[in-house]
Protein backbone atom coordinates (compact mmCIF):
# COMPACT_ATOMS: atom_id res chain seq x y z
CA UNK A 1 0.00 0.00 0.00
CA UNK A 2 1.01 3.30 -0.95
CA UNK A 3 2.58 5.06 2.83
CA UNK A 4 1.30 8.61 1.43
CA UNK A 5 -2.19 6.81 1.89
CA UNK A 6 -1.86 5.33 5.00
CA UNK A 7 -4.09 6.95 7.89
CA UNK A 8 -2.30 8.16 11.57
CA UNK A 9 -5.07 6.78 13.52
CA UNK A 10 -4.13 8.88 16.73
CA UNK A 11 -3.78 12.83 17.29
CA UNK A 12 -0.42 12.66 20.18
CA UNK A 13 -0.96 15.26 22.89
CA UNK A 14 2.01 16.89 24.44
CA UNK A 15 2.53 18.60 28.04
CA UNK A 16 5.53 20.69 26.36
CA UNK A 17 7.19 23.81 28.70
CA UNK A 18 9.53 22.09 30.88
CA UNK A 19 11.94 23.10 29.35
CA UNK A 20 10.40 24.60 25.98
CA UNK A 21 14.02 23.81 24.62
CA UNK A 22 13.32 20.04 24.99
CA UNK A 23 9.94 20.50 24.09
CA UNK A 24 10.79 21.52 20.73
CA UNK A 25 12.69 18.32 20.25
CA UNK A 26 9.61 16.57 20.44
CA UNK A 27 7.88 17.91 17.93
CA UNK A 28 11.02 17.51 15.64
CA UNK A 29 11.49 13.96 16.47
CA UNK A 30 7.75 12.78 16.50
CA UNK A 31 7.25 14.83 13.00
CA UNK A 32 10.47 13.42 11.48
CA UNK A 33 9.42 9.84 12.68
CA UNK A 34 6.28 9.83 10.83
CA UNK A 35 8.14 11.69 8.16
CA UNK A 36 10.74 8.45 7.71
CA UNK A 37 7.85 6.46 8.27
CA UNK A 38 5.30 7.58 5.53
CA UNK A 39 6.55 9.88 3.35
CA UNK A 40 8.23 13.29 2.59
CA UNK A 41 4.97 15.35 3.44
CA UNK A 42 3.89 13.46 5.94
CA UNK A 43 3.70 14.90 9.66
CA UNK A 44 2.51 14.22 13.01
CA UNK A 45 -1.24 15.04 14.15
CA UNK A 46 -0.42 17.04 17.36
CA UNK A 47 -1.37 19.07 20.11
CA UNK A 48 0.50 20.73 22.43
CA UNK A 49 -0.15 22.37 25.67
CA UNK A 50 3.41 24.48 26.50
CA UNK A 51 3.18 25.39 29.87
CA UNK A 52 5.21 28.10 32.13
CA UNK A 53 7.84 26.32 33.84
CA UNK A 54 8.87 29.11 35.98
CA UNK A 55 5.95 28.53 38.68
CA UNK A 56 6.87 24.29 38.08
CA UNK A 57 10.23 25.05 38.73
CA UNK A 58 9.59 26.67 42.13
CA UNK A 59 7.32 24.20 43.06
CA UNK A 60 9.90 21.04 42.58
CA UNK A 61 12.43 23.19 44.67
CA UNK A 62 9.90 24.06 47.35
CA UNK A 63 8.87 20.44 47.46
CA UNK A 64 5.27 21.64 46.78
CA UNK A 65 4.49 18.73 43.91
CA UNK A 66 0.40 18.91 44.30
CA UNK A 67 0.46 22.75 43.14
CA UNK A 68 2.76 21.32 40.03
CA UNK A 69 0.33 18.15 39.61
CA UNK A 70 -2.80 20.42 39.75
CA UNK A 71 -1.28 22.79 36.78
CA UNK A 72 -0.32 19.37 34.78
CA UNK A 73 -3.31 17.27 35.71
CA UNK A 74 -5.67 20.60 34.23
CA UNK A 75 -2.75 20.80 30.97
CA UNK A 76 -3.55 16.77 30.25
CA UNK A 77 -7.22 17.47 30.35
CA UNK A 78 -7.51 20.38 28.15
CA UNK A 79 -5.52 17.75 25.63
CA UNK A 80 -8.04 15.42 26.06
CA UNK A 81 -10.91 18.21 25.54
CA UNK A 82 -9.07 19.45 22.69
CA UNK A 83 -9.01 15.86 20.63
CA UNK A 84 -6.04 14.36 21.69
CA UNK A 85 -5.89 10.54 22.13
CA UNK A 86 -2.97 10.03 24.07
CA UNK A 87 -0.81 12.13 26.38
CA UNK A 88 2.87 12.26 26.43
CA UNK A 89 4.29 14.36 29.19
CA UNK A 90 8.11 15.98 27.80
CA UNK A 91 9.98 15.56 30.87
CA UNK A 92 11.44 13.20 32.75
CA UNK A 93 11.28 14.87 36.18
CA UNK A 94 7.17 15.60 36.50
CA UNK A 95 6.90 11.66 36.01
CA UNK A 96 7.20 11.84 39.81
CA UNK A 97 3.73 12.87 39.05
CA UNK A 98 2.36 10.25 36.52
CA UNK A 99 0.47 8.13 38.25
CA UNK A 100 -2.33 11.67 38.73
CA UNK A 101 -2.05 12.84 35.72
CA UNK A 102 -2.96 9.49 33.98
CA UNK A 103 -5.51 9.78 36.63
CA UNK A 104 -6.84 12.92 35.30
CA UNK A 105 -7.88 12.12 31.85
CA UNK A 106 -9.95 8.92 29.97
CA UNK A 107 -6.92 8.90 27.53
CA UNK A 108 -3.98 6.43 27.39
CA UNK A 109 -0.78 7.98 29.08
CA UNK A 110 2.37 6.75 27.49
CA UNK A 111 5.15 6.76 30.00
CA UNK A 112 8.69 7.81 29.45
CA UNK A 113 10.10 5.09 31.25
CA UNK A 114 8.40 2.25 29.92
CA UNK A 115 10.36 2.53 26.04
CA UNK A 116 13.36 2.57 27.72
CA UNK A 117 13.23 -0.33 29.79
CA UNK A 118 11.86 -1.82 26.15
CA UNK A 119 15.03 -0.73 24.50
CA UNK A 120 17.30 -2.04 27.27
CA UNK A 121 16.12 -5.08 26.99
CA UNK A 122 15.50 -5.88 23.25
CA UNK A 123 19.80 -5.06 23.24
CA UNK A 124 20.68 -7.29 25.92
CA UNK A 125 21.43 -4.67 28.91
CA UNK A 126 20.51 -5.08 31.91
CA UNK A 127 22.53 -2.75 33.87
CA UNK A 128 22.09 1.36 33.32
CA UNK A 129 23.68 4.38 34.33
CA UNK A 130 20.74 7.21 34.92
CA UNK A 131 21.62 10.68 35.05
CA UNK A 132 18.84 13.18 35.62
CA UNK A 133 17.85 16.36 37.80
CA UNK A 134 18.03 15.06 41.41
CA UNK A 135 14.87 14.55 41.79
CA UNK A 136 14.76 11.79 38.78
CA UNK A 137 18.48 10.25 40.39
CA UNK A 138 17.25 10.51 44.16
CA UNK A 139 13.81 9.80 44.12
CA UNK A 140 12.50 6.50 43.23
CA UNK A 141 9.60 7.11 40.28
CA UNK A 142 12.01 6.13 37.52
CA UNK A 143 14.40 3.54 38.88
CA UNK A 144 11.53 1.88 40.42
CA UNK A 145 9.73 1.80 36.87
CA UNK A 146 12.74 0.55 35.34
CA UNK A 147 13.56 -2.16 38.18
CA UNK A 148 10.22 -3.08 38.27
CA UNK A 149 10.90 -4.64 34.40
CA UNK A 150 14.41 -6.42 35.35
CA UNK A 151 16.44 -3.57 35.44
CA UNK A 152 19.50 -2.29 37.63
CA UNK A 153 20.02 0.99 37.80
CA UNK A 154 23.40 2.92 38.97
CA UNK A 155 23.43 7.25 39.72
CA UNK A 156 26.28 8.92 40.58
CA UNK A 157 27.73 9.87 43.63
CA UNK A 158 26.30 13.13 45.57
CA UNK A 159 28.42 15.78 44.47
CA UNK A 160 28.02 14.43 40.71
CA UNK A 161 24.68 14.52 41.10
CA UNK A 162 24.79 18.18 42.21
CA UNK A 163 26.90 19.03 39.15
CA UNK A 164 24.74 17.11 36.78
CA UNK A 165 21.54 18.74 38.02
CA UNK A 166 23.16 22.35 38.11
CA UNK A 167 24.05 21.67 33.77
CA UNK A 168 20.94 20.99 33.63
CA UNK A 169 18.79 23.83 35.21
CA UNK A 170 21.48 26.93 35.18
CA UNK A 171 22.30 25.74 31.63
CA UNK A 172 20.36 23.08 29.54
CA UNK A 173 17.16 24.66 30.44
CA UNK A 174 18.20 28.16 29.22
CA UNK A 175 19.73 26.80 25.49
CA UNK A 176 23.34 27.28 26.86
CA UNK A 177 25.75 24.16 25.37
CA UNK A 178 29.10 24.67 27.40
CA UNK A 179 31.88 22.29 26.38
CA UNK A 180 33.63 22.30 30.05
CA UNK A 181 30.21 20.47 31.05
CA UNK A 182 30.41 17.93 28.54
CA UNK A 183 33.57 16.90 29.44
CA UNK A 184 31.78 17.02 33.13
CA UNK A 185 29.14 14.46 32.07
CA UNK A 186 31.56 12.28 30.01
CA UNK A 187 33.82 12.01 33.48
CA UNK A 188 30.50 11.01 35.21
CA UNK A 189 29.53 8.63 32.30
CA UNK A 190 32.79 6.74 32.59
CA UNK A 191 32.26 6.38 36.12
CA UNK A 192 29.15 4.79 35.52
CA UNK A 193 30.82 2.62 33.02
CA UNK A 194 33.20 1.59 35.13
CA UNK A 195 31.04 0.52 37.66
CA UNK A 196 29.23 -1.98 35.16
CA UNK A 197 26.64 -0.12 33.66
CA UNK A 198 26.24 -1.44 30.33
CA UNK A 199 24.19 1.40 28.99
CA UNK A 200 23.76 5.51 29.86
CA UNK A 201 19.75 6.27 29.92
CA UNK A 202 19.58 9.78 29.37
CA UNK A 203 17.48 10.65 31.93
CA UNK A 204 16.35 14.64 31.62
CA UNK A 205 14.89 15.66 28.02
CA UNK A 206 17.47 18.34 27.79
CA UNK A 207 21.01 15.83 28.44
CA UNK A 208 20.70 15.32 24.30
CA UNK A 209 21.16 18.99 23.93
CA UNK A 210 24.71 18.36 25.26
CA UNK A 211 25.53 14.68 25.02
CA UNK A 212 25.33 12.55 22.20
CA UNK A 213 26.46 8.89 21.33
CA UNK A 214 29.78 9.98 20.83
CA UNK A 215 30.29 11.44 23.50
CA UNK A 216 29.58 8.31 25.84
CA UNK A 217 31.79 5.15 26.58
CA UNK A 218 29.06 2.85 26.26
CA UNK A 219 25.30 2.81 24.13
CA UNK A 220 22.80 5.92 24.66
CA UNK A 221 19.21 5.53 25.67
CA UNK A 222 18.26 8.82 25.08
CA UNK A 223 14.56 9.11 26.82
CA UNK A 224 13.31 12.11 24.65
CA UNK A 225 14.31 9.93 21.22
CA UNK A 226 12.53 6.63 22.76
CA UNK A 227 9.56 8.52 23.85
CA UNK A 228 9.06 10.14 20.64
CA UNK A 229 9.39 6.80 19.04
CA UNK A 230 6.83 5.43 21.35
CA UNK A 231 4.64 8.37 20.32
CA UNK A 232 4.55 7.73 16.74
CA UNK A 233 4.32 3.84 17.09
CA UNK A 234 1.37 5.10 19.32
CA UNK A 235 -0.06 7.52 16.29
CA UNK A 236 0.29 4.97 13.29
CA UNK A 237 -0.90 1.79 14.98
CA UNK A 238 -4.42 1.01 13.18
Amino acid sequence: MNSNHTEIHRVIGLIGGMSWESSAEYYRLINQGVRNRLGPLRSAKLLMYSVDFGPIEQAQHEGRWDDAAALLEDAARRLQQGGADGVLLCTNTMHKLADRIAAAVRIPFLHIADPVANAARTRGYRKLGLLGTRFTMEQPFMRERLQQQGLEVLVPQEADRAEVHRIIYEELCTGRILEESRRTYQRIMAQLAGQGAQAMVLGCTEISLLVQQEHCPVPVLDTTALHAQAAVDFALEP
